[in-house]
Formats: structure tokens, sequence, C-alpha cells
């Protein structure tokens, strides 16, 4: 998986204005009282999935690779501290989220995978990215290649490799956001707008969770990100694990102990979900996935597809990113309408 808006960036939206975040994350002015603050602030030290990480002053020049990623550099205010980021054009409207201006001053750098040269052109000091959201050994594009050439990398918590071979994932997803939210604030000496930020998705997931449903009426729900043969769906540490359950929903692959992972059809029909969750990106569109399921003859009788109960999210709501808590939000609405 993970190398897409809908009325869940708007719940956010009107979160974020609630909250005031708008204001608590305007970067401050420039002057001697700033630079003596920095001097005070640095060195830091981090921890980015089991590596202890020190910084003696805020990389300058940060390379993003995918929606989730740049999005948490955005919702933080540090486009000034990036030299642009890398994506494909297939994760849906960027120009309605609380942090679109970010989109408009950063540089999109490549629709393509990103790489080492595009790294050097860009004259980076840092590459935000994690393990395929960008870093994969089988490319040579790994955060010890680039520590070789010069460059500083910083991993997506989401994709923390836990020493079950590449098996991915070391906390539950929305603690590696609030990790990540928490540690890039120290980077970037920006400590004030993170913690805003995490008490305010804190407080929207909390108000989620208290309308879900509960108890007998939490429906089965499965993630079908995309695959014919074997689907690929989301394990116990990837975003959907999270945004399911605290919507209200019984993942039925909450056992698996990876991130992104296939599964065969015969656990999907064995385990009989209820309630289907699309992700929607890449070249196949929601409504051929849609179509497909309701289609494919061994899932004939499994609940959600007799009772025509899909649920479309987009790419950027499910992976690690600043929509994880409005997906949140949407979703249990959705299965509130499921449930009754």
């Amino acid at each position: 998986m993970p190398n897409s808006l809908r009325p869940a960036a708007l719940v956010l939206a009107a979160a974020l204005a609630l909250t005031g975040c708008g204001a608590d994350v305007t970067p401050q002015p420039d002057g001697k009282n700033d630079s003596a603050k920095a001097d005070r602030h640095y060195p830091v030290t981090v921890e980015n999935c089991g590596e202890k990480k020190s910084y003696d002053k805020a990389p300058q020049r940060v390379v993003t690779n995918d929606v989730g990623i740049t999005e948490i550099m955005f919702a933080l205010g540090l486009e000034d501290h990036m030299a642009g980021y890398v994506m494909p054009d297939d994760k849906g409207d960027m120009t309605s989220v609380p942090w679109k201006d970010g989109y408009k001053k950063t540089t999109w750098l490549s629709k393509e995978r990103i790489n080492k040269e595009l790294v050097l052109g860009a004259r980076a000091d840092l590459v935000f990215a994690g393990w395929n959201y960008g870093f994969n050994e089988g490319e040579g594009f790994t955060p010890a290649e680039l520590k070789r050439v010069g460059v500083d990398s910083y991993l997506l918590s989401e994709s923390c490799r836990n020493g079950q071979g590449k098996a991915r994932g070391v906390m539950p997803p929305l603690e590696a956001l609030y990790t990540d939210l928490g540690n890039l604030g120290k980077i970037f000496d920006v400590e004030d707008r993170a913690d805003t930020l995490i008490a305010s998705f804190r407080k929207q997931v909390a108000d989620a969770q208290a309308k879900a449903p509960k108890g007998s009426d939490r429906p089965r729900v499965f993630l079908y990100d995309d695959g014919k043969d074997k689907p690929l769906t989301s394990g116990a540490y990837a975003g959907p694990h999270d945004i399911i359950t605290k919507a209200g929903g019984d993942h039925i692959m909450k056992d698996l102990k990876d991130s992104w992972t296939t599964v065969g059809w015969e656990t999907v029909v064995d385990r009989d979900p209820e309630v289907i969750v699309i992700n929607n990106y890449g070249d196949t569109s929601a409504e051929q996935k849609r179509t497909f399921l309701k289609t494919y003859k061994p899932l004939a009788n499994v609940s959600a597809i007799k009772n025509d109960r899909i649920v479309v999210l987009d790419y950027v709501d499910l992976v690690e990113s600043p929509r994880n808590p409005a997906a949140i939000s949407s979703l249990a609405a959705d299965l509130r309408k499921s449930a009754s």
C-alpha cells in the first residue's frame, strides 16, 4: 500500500475553526527574540522508529513524499521549511482542506516516485517519508542511502518496521499521528502548534466516539484497498484500524500485526463483514471497486454485499494524516445510519 476528499475534510475544517487552530498555529515573525528562543530550544532529541535523533537546528529544505505526510507538515504551518513535495495526482481534491494554502506556497516537485536524484536536485536537508511511503530497498531509496550523501530522514511512524521481517507498525495508528506531530513540533520549534493540533484532534475523536455505535450495534467492518486475486487491506497498525474502531465498528482484521497487507478472500467471507469501506485512490475508481465487490461471486453471501452497505473514504483519510480524526467523524455517521 501506500507507496483523496469528501465531507470529512469539511468536518475537520469546522473543528479547527472552533478550536482556534488558525490563530494558534500562525508562525511568529522573525527577529532577535525568535533567534534567542531558538538558541535556547536546540539541540533537541526525538525518538523515531526506535532511533534517537538529535537536531542542532530546524531543517530548512524538507522534501515530503505522499499526501498525508505533506499535510502533516502543512497542518503544523511548516511550508517555509520545505523544498517541496512528491505525490501522484490521484490523491483527490486538495483545495478544501484547512491548510490548502500550503499547496499554493510549496513546490510540487514530481508526480512520479521519489528518488535520490530528485532529493539532491532539491538540495534537501531532510526527507520525510516512510517504508512503502517512498522508502524501498528494492529501488535503492533508503534512509541509509540518503545519509551516505548527507541528507537526513524522518520516518512516518505508521510505517515503522516492528522487527518481524518487513511488517510495519509499532503503535496504534492515531498514536503514530500524535507522535509525529509531537516530534516535528520539537524538531521545528513549534511545540505549541503541535500541542494545539493534538488536543483538537483528540477532542474530535472523543466527540465522534461518544456518538458512535456501541455494544451489539457495532457492525463488523472490512477495509478494501484494492486487489482481485487477494485483497489488500489494513491490519492493526494502519490508519483504518483506529478509524473503524473509534467510529464504532469492529475491524475484522484487527488480529493482523501489520499495517497494510494482503489476506485471502476466504478469510473475508468467513468473518462476514457487515460494512465494507473502500479506499478511494489510484487508477481503479471507487465505483469500479464497488462493482467488483458486488459482482464477485465468492462475496455474494457476505452481509455487506447482500445489504449494500459499502462506504467510500479517500486515500488521505485512511493513511496517517491530519485528516484521520475527520474521517472518524464521517465514518461514525455512516455506521450510525447503517445501524438504524
